[in-house]
């Protein structure tokens, strides 16, 4: 049975008020307070007339992350607009959940990456935050069987200051951008910081395999692991489950 994902009135201000300190400082700013005020009240007055919004935990990917703990960010849009799917992580559902299309490309790509691997039984990528991964949507809610309905309220302003924060702590992240919306974002990305930026198409099954940058084949999972052991890191295990083999002689090294 779908868990209830729905967000209840009244609870977007409390959690942000409960998130890592270290993440505050983007709420600090003006524009993004206003910003953050505005989408708020917009998300609360559609609550009011009775719509039904996901997710119920907006700011889970910020949840036990610190922006210095975060090795890799992940960009998605929007959060999943079905009962039980959102869950506050970029392209992650629960394990019961049918598995999206976006998901089944992104674990079909990490099997090439990493040949004899499995494909994960599980959807839940909490794992992956576990490790350091950011799975941040930049529309962080969203409403029943609407997709993108809460874009271009504010959000933006708000997730462009939690991606910045994290671009300019002093420690070089990995950024996985994927599609013209998530590759957008490298504006806020400082050229200078001795970031890891590796784009590519959306793993949409609509372009997953298309020009320019197909996703199927990019190999972006394997050169985040090669890359984070050449700065003394611990790859990432992409699975879902504890099995994994992560050797370094897969990235030849």
């Amino acid at each position: 049975m779908a868990h209830d994902n729905r967000l209840q009135k009244n609870t977007l201000t409390t959690q942000a008020s409960q998130l890592p300190t270290a993440w505050q400082a983007a709420f600090r700013r003006p524009s993004v307070a206003q910003a953050f005020a505005d989408v708020t009240a917009y998300v609360e007055t559609r609550l009011e007339a009775g719509a039904i919004v996901y997710p119920a935990t907006p700011f889970r990917a910020l949840d036990g992350l610190t922006p210095a703990e975060v090795q890799v960010v992940i960009l998605g849009q929007d959060p999943y607009h079905g009962p039980g799917q959102a869950q506050g992580l970029a392209f992650s559902v629960p394990d019961d959940c049918k598995r999206p299309p976006s998901l089944r490309n992104i674990f079909t790509e990490i099997a090439q990456d990493f040949p004899g691997t499995p494909l994960p039984q599980g959807n839940d990528l909490s794992r992956w935050v576990d490790q350091g991964v950011l799975l941040l949507n930049t529309s962080l809610t969203v409403e029943d069987g609407q997709p993108a309905s809460h874009a271009k309220r504010g959000w933006e302003t708000v997730t462009d200051a939690l991606i910045s924060l994290v671009a300019h702590d002093p420690v070089p992240k990995a950024f996985l951008l994927w599609g013209a919306h998530a590759q957008a974002k490298q504006v806020l990305l400082p050229s200078n910081a001795g970031h890891l930026v590796l784009t590519a198409n959306h793993p949409s099954p609509l372009s997953a395999r298309r020009p320019p940058i197909p996703f199927i084949g990019c190999g972006h999972f394997a050169q985040v692991n090669a890359w984070l052991l050449d700065q003394g890191k611990s790859p990432i295990d992409w699975s879902t489950e504890n099995s994994f083999p992560v050797r370094q002689q897969e990235f030849g090294l």
